[in-house]
């Protein structure tokens, strides 16, 4: 009896771990990072409430608010799914249309990216802007889910780093539109601007674990294969 009580709690204990530290969706599988990298125990906390930076984050948005464009927010919307085609359809450097077996490492990747960005999301459990102050109007869905750190800016830089090291002389094209796609979620009204620098910060985080992945390298090689002729 004693054995099977501390069998128990030995795997109440892990499990605890986890869903706390490292609280990925299990049905998601990872690719390439490993749950010891999932758990981001040192990335910095969302902004407190009422802080400097949370109201510099609101006065931002309001900023945004007033002056963005139907084309700004038409653009916003056309990235919803963050997917690497909506980021980066107009300077890929695959052929079109994506061939199948780059498409699958790309998913691939989003999916490792996305888990991480829903485990430090859970921790922080900051609202969405328009949630917290209903002056904002939002020009594109008042979606769910939390706010710190950005998807779509960790999505989308992840992305631009992967292509800058495959066509390095393209690197400032690659960035460029990667922290335009990340803008546009502050300029559409559902994410702080802070939240667009955390999702940055992550996203440069995550990458540098990715490289030390010999499977992730291994599919790196072959998306330089795949890259259309110059």
């Amino acid at each position: 009896m004693i054995k099977r009580i501390a069998s128990f709690l030995a795997l109440v204990a892990v499990l605890a771990a986890c869903t706390g530290a490292a609280s990925w969706k299990a049905h998601r599988p990872l690719y390439y990072l490993s749950p010891a990298q999932m758990q981001f125990s040192t990335f910095p906390a969302a902004p407190v409430a009422g802080s400097d930076v949370d109201r510099a984050d609101l006065k931002t948005l309001h900023e945004w608010q007033a002056r963005r464009t139907p084309a700004q927010c038409a653009r916003a919307r056309s990235e919803a799914e963050e997917t690497y085609d909506e980021f980066f359809a107009g300077v890929s450097p695959f052929s079109r249309p994506t061939v199948p077996e780059a498409e699958a490492i790309l998913e691939r990747l989003h999916s490792d990216v996305g888990a991480a960005v829903s485990s430090i999301k859970r921790h922080n459990k900051r609202q969405r802007p328009f949630r917290r102050d209903p002056t904002l109007e939002p020009c594109l869905e008042r979606i769910g889910g939390f706010a710190y750190p950005s998807g779509h800016a960790t999505v989308s830089h992840v992305y631009g780093r992967l292509l800058s090291d495959l066509e390095p002389r393209r690197r400032g094209e690659f960035m460029s539109r990667a922290d335009e796609a990340a803008l546009d979620r502050v300029i559409g009204g559902v994410h702080h601007p802070s939240d667009i620098e955390a999702g940055k910060r992550l996203g440069d985080e995550i990458y540098a674990d990715l490289l030390a992945s010999p499977v992730f390298r291994g599919d790196m090689d072959k998306l330089r294969r795949l890259l259309a002729p110059r």
